[in-house]
């Protein structure tokens, strides 16, 4: 009799064992399991909404969440539109440049071939030229009303096009991501990258025609897809757990730390944690409007008074010369406090919180919700790869968010 209590016991420590520290067989949360994560989202390519790549990863996503044992499903949804691109080259003296258009183009420039030379600086109108732009770095993720002024003035000179360049850092390509309700330029508006400047400016200087040629499509009505998994064990008190999938480019460290770290709080959830229900999406669309983000919230995410905490896996997590932000509602900003201590990022606390993703989510009314979001030296770049991350920077950082669910499921019976 007393060794059968003695047992009983110790089922019940096991069943609500913290995994923050010590998981079972310590796989889920290890770096090692988690780079593995990362290198896989790696292999699929360019994850853009609408793309094969992002096809896959999905699919890839879902399986792990099955294996892991949740009950998956796939959520589907459209957006109102997406440009389909293929590629796009600026040809100047004979060389060529890689270059892409910064979202929204129209639908009768979805391809196009022009040659023009460059005008000079200036207001001077110039409809038989191309005409530059340049936009300060200014660490953001979306394209605003200051940015769209900037390229204003230059289309109000009544380009063939504009050669912009955002003067990110990297010396690459970068893009700001866009809403759906964004209007299309009259003009095409065209990203060339700082390390090509030179080169324009020896063109522009020289009254030399330059070449630009764009493939690509607009789509209506494209279909897109959230996969949702759950682990409902009917206590009428939710864990929401989401990440983003999509993005420009393959993305790896913007991306696939949050994936990972999303993939091992699933394992663990089928393990333990046994106070309360769990719900999994991953999100897709981000980039061009948070679709998926609002989709989940109209059909299938637990209401707010039913939600313990709403756990948001961000932008750039773990990735190298990160800048990174730790986001909390008031009500969980003493238990991030603890489960996030030695976790160098910045902190912001309630209406402030609403970054990314979760700006929805805290505009849904959820009271209780945590999570990260940041940017790193390649973030909105086609350099960003597995090689941003490693398996050192992953693991405090997944660990510190289930410490964090543990906390919050503390008191949760």
């Amino acid at each position: 009799m007393r060794r059968a209590a003695v047992l009983a016991l110790l089922s019940l420590a096991m069943s609500n064992a913290s995994f923050a520290t010590d998981p079972p067989s310590g796989k889920p949360l290890s770096g090692a399991a988690l780079y593995a994560d990362v290198q896989r989202y790696d292999s699929f390519g360019v994850h853009r909404y609408g793309s094969s790549g992002l096809d896959h990863a999905l699919d890839w996503i879902a399986d792990e969440l099955k294996q892991a044992g949740l009950a998956v499903s796939s959520q589907p949804f459209s957006l109102h539109r997406q440009y389909g691109f293929k590629k796009a080259i600026l040809t100047v003296d004979g060389q060529a440049h890689t270059v892409m258009p910064q979202w929204w183009l129209a639908d009768s420039q979805a391809s196009f071939a022009l040659t023009a030379p460059i005008a000079p600086d200036g207001d001077a109108l110039a409809p038989d030229a191309f005409v530059r732009a340049l936009l300060p770095f200014d660490r953001g993720a979306y394209l605003n009303a200051q940015h769209r002024a900037a390229i204003e003035r230059a289309l109000a000179r009544q380009p063939r096009a504009v050669l912009l360049t955002i003067d990110h850092p990297s010396g690459e390509i970068f893009t700001y991501n866009v809403a759906q309700t964004d209007r299309a330029w009259q003009v095409p508006v065209i990203l060339v990258a700082p390390k090509d400047n030179a080169a324009l400016d020896a063109a522009q200087r020289s009254g030399q025609p330059v070449s630009l040629a764009v493939q690509g499509a607009m789509r209506r009505d494209v279909p897109g897809r959230n996969v949702v998994a759950r682990l409902d064990r009917g206590k009428g008190k939710w864990i929401v757990v989401s990440t983003p999938v999509s993005s420009w480019f393959t993305s790896t460290c913007e991306r696939a730390p949050g994936i990972a770290g999303f993939l091992a709080l699933a394992r663990l959830a089928t393990q333990g944690w046994p106070q309360a229900d769990f719900v999994f999406v991953a999100t897709s669309g981000h980039e061009i409007g948070h679709g998926g983000m609002e989709q989940f919230l109209h059909a299938g995410a637990p209401k707010p008074e039913a939600t313990v905490a709403w756990v948001h896996l961000g932008a750039s997590l773990a990735c190298n010369g990160a800048q990174r932000v730790i986001l909390t509602s008031d009500a969980m900003e003493s238990s991030v406090d603890r489960g996030f201590k030695g976790i160098d990022a910045a902190r912001f606390v309630g209406a402030q919180a609403g970054v990314g993703e979760l700006r929805e989510v805290l505009a849904a009314g959820y009271p209780r919700f945590f999570g990260m979001a940041g940017t790193h030296p390649y973030f909105h770049t086609p350099a960003d790869r597995a090689a941003m991350t490693s398996p050192e920077l992953l693991e405090p950082v997944t660990r510190s968010f289930a410490a964090t669910v543990d906390e919050a499921l503390a008191t949760t019976r």
